[in-house]
C-alpha cells in the first residue's frame, strides 16, 4: 500500500490562459516570446493541477479549476464502525492496481470511514499541546510499550559500519526481529476473543515501519500505521476517548521511533517528490500539527521563519 505508487488522474479540465485567448484571436505570441530574447520557444502549457477536483462541475460552469479544489469536499471526522462477532479475519492482500481502483476505494464505506478517523483524529489535538493531560487507557499505554521496545531494539542493534550513504544493513537485522516478534508483541493487548485478528492486523504493523529489501521509508508506509491503528478502532481496543492520547503521546512516539531509524539506518525516503513534498518521510505530522495551530495566539503561517518562536514551541507542537 505505498502511497508513492499511486497513479495521479491523467484528465483534467483545462484553464483558459491569456496564451489561449491570444491564439484563438490571432494573437502572435511566437513573436512575443521572440522579442524577449527566446526565438523559437514554444509557449508554456496550460496549467494542470496536481488533483483533479472532488466535485462535480457540469461542462457549462463558470468555475475555473483552481475554484473548483478550493471548493472541494474537506474529509470530515467520523464514528469508526465497528466489527461484530461472528468475526471473520483475512490476510491483507494488495487491491489497488489501477486508477479506477482508486476511485473505487475513495468511494467505498470503508475508505471514507478510514479518512473520517484519520480526520477525528486530528481534531481531537486541536488547539491542543502535546504536553496538555488527556485520558491514556490501558491499551493506549499497551501499545505505547510497544513502540518503546522497538525504540530499545535499536540500541541493541548498532549500525554495520559501511562507506554508503543510504541503508544500512543492520536495519534488516533490526526488520528480522520485527517480523519474528510482532505477533507476540500484538497478543499482550489483543484479548481471547479478538486473538484472531492477528492475521489481519501484524502485516499492516510489519509495513509501518519501512521496506527492508530497499532500507527505506515514504508515507506508504506512514499509511499502514494509521490503518493498523484504524483496525485497532474498528475492534474497539482504542475508542474516541483515546484518540488525544493516540496523537500525543503515541504518534509522537512513533515519530520519534523513525526519526531514530531514520538517522540510525540512514533510511531512503521511498518515493520522494522533492521540492513538491512536505516531507520526504512523513505527511500525518502536518495534519495533526496543523490542527494544533488553529486559532493559536501567537504563531503563524509566517512563524516558520521565526527560530525564537520555533525553538519555543518545538517541544510543544508537531508541526
Amino acid at each position: 500500500m505505498e502511497s508513492e505508487d499511486i497513479p495521479r488522474s491523467t484528465k483534467s479540465p483545462q484553464t483558459p490562459t491569456s496564451f489561449d485567448s491570444a491564439t484563438s484571436s490571432g494573437g502572435n505570441c511566437r513573436g512575443t516570446y521572440a522579442n524577449c530574447g527566446f526565438p523559437g520557444v514554444s509557449p508554456p502549457p496550460t496549467y494542470r493541477p496536481i488533483r483533479a477536483p472532488s466535485i462535480n462541475l457540469s461542462p457549462d460552469s463558470s468555475l475555473s479549476q483552481q475554484q473548483a479544489i478550493m471548493l472541494a469536499p474537506v474529509p470530515q471526522p467520523q464514528r469508526v464502525i465497528l466489527v461484530s462477532p461472528p468475526y471473520d479475519f483475512h490476510v491483507p492482500t494488495k487491491r489497488i492496481h489501477s486508477p479506477e481502483d482508486i476511485k473505487r476505494f475513495h468511494s467505498s464505506e470503508s475508505g471514507n470511514n478510514f479518512l473520517g478517523f484519520v480526520a477525528a483524529l486530528s481534531e481531537s489535538i486541536g488547539g491542543r499541546k502535546i504536553s496538555d493531560t488527556c485520558h491514556q487507557s490501558a491499551a493506549v499505554n499497551s501499545i505505547l510499550s510497544i513502540l518503546e521496545t522497538l525504540v530499545r531494539w535499536v540500541d541493541e542493534i548498532p549500525p554495520a559500519p559501511q562507506s554508503s550513504r543510504y541503508g544500512n544493513v543492520a536495519y534488516r537485522d533490526w526488520h528480522e526481529r520485527l517480523l519474528e516478534q510482532s505477533e507476540s508483541l500484538m497478543l499482550t493487548f489483543l484479548p481471547d476473543v479478538l486473538k484472531s485478528s492477528v492475521v489481519e492486523i501484524v502485516p499492516y504493523f510489519t509495513d509501518s515501519f519501512g521496506n527492508a529489501s530497499r532500507i527505506d521509508f515514504g508515507t506508504g508506509h506512514e499509511t499502514n500505521f494509521a490503518a493498523w491503528l484504524y483496525c485497532l478502532a474498528r475492534m474497539g481496543i482504542i475508542r474516541e476517548e483515546d484518540y488525544q492520547a493516540l496523537v500525543a503521546r503515541f504518534f509522537v512516539k512513533y515519530l520519534e521511533l523513525m526519526r531514530k531509524l531514520q538517522l540510525v539506518y540512514c533510511l531512503e525516503p521511498a518515493g520522494s517528490h522533492g521540492v513538491w513534498g512536505l516531507d520526504d518521510y512523513h505527511f500525518l505530522p502536518f495534519i495533526f500539527g496543523s490542527a494544533q495551530l488553529i486559532d493559536h495566539k501567537h504563531m503563524k503561517p509566517k512563524s516558520v521563519h521565526n527560530e525564537d518562536i520555533l525553538e519555543n514551541y518545538s517541544l510543544q507542537c508537531i508541526y
